[in-house]
């Protein structure tokens, strides 16, 4: 049993003091594939890192997360082209538009999306959508791209089964499914029931979103077995047939 992760931020300082021993850990579980996606410039070193100890199991993105968007956006704008012109990255990402915490720079958010999703054309990339609070204003910037539309996986997908068929239909889209789908009430067993799982990718978002019974503290690689767990009981499948499938889905995205 291969499991991936799609999204999981590995080398954030919340993995300093044990962050060996848990990618570790996760690999003897049959977790053996960890998608990173990059967040601003100063997360880049860490990243490249772990491809380094890691080279098997741990792949790079490069991009600019939402939250990382101000008034000076720009200058992150032209490291990420920096380094898309000097190495070769799986996806960009994480990229987005996220409402929750401050909306000042929606329009820089707006701009950064749609600039990074053109790098994800130029480079024949996937890319990886976050959004929050925000559903329908990715989803407007998401569609301008429709007639040439990179593959992409919607991070962190929480809702309902219509918008998720709205995004299963913006193109070659994949779901990331996370701890959220063990929180009680989060609707998200709905979803999951309702779609493919061909449509599906397995993520922790680690170190954040831990699943149940562990909401609320540091989300470890090994969880995702908890949300395959959850899944293939929502599907009444076995857990290695959601891995078998979702990795598959991964490897048709990521190309690797």
């Amino acid at each position: 049993m291969i499991l991936t992760d799609t999204h999981i931020h590995l080398y954030s300082k919340e993995f300093d003091a044990d962050r060996t021993t848990l990618i570790q850990s996760a690999i003897d579980k049959g977790i053996t594939r960890f998608f990173m996606p990059n967040v601003q410039d100063d997360s880049i070193p860490g990243m490249f890192q772990l491809e380094k100890q890691f080279p098997d199991n741990c792949f790079a993105m490069m991009g600019l997360h939402p939250c990382s968007v101000k008034g000076d956006y720009q200058k992150e704008i032209q490291v990420i082209k920096y380094w898309m012109n000097k190495r070769k990255f799986v996806a960009i990402g994480e990229i987005g538009i996220d409402l929750y915490w401050d909306k000042t720079f929606f329009e820089q958010q707006q701009d950064a999306f749609r600039t990074q999703i053109q790098l994800a054309q130029q480079y024949n990339l996937p890319y990886i959508i976050h959004s929050r609070n925000s559903f329908n204003e990715t989803m407007d910037i998401v569609n301008e791209f429709k007639d040439n539309a990179p593959k992409a996986i919607f991070h962190c997908f929480s809702g309902n089964v219509e918008q998720a068929e709205q995004v299963i239909a913006a193109g070659n889209f994949k779901l990331g499914i996370g701890g959220v789908v063990t929180f009680k009430n989060s609707g998200l067993d709905k979803v999951v029931e309702a779609i493919d799982l061909k449509h599906i990718v397995l993520e922790t978002d680690g170190p954040y979103l831990a699943p149940a019974p562990h909401r609320g503290k540091r989300n470890e690689p090994d969880y995702l077995l908890m949300v395959a767990q959850k899944i293939a009981e929502i599907k009444n499948i076995s857990i290695e047939e959601v891995a078998a499938v979702t990795t598959q889905n991964s490897i048709d995205l990521f190309g690797c």
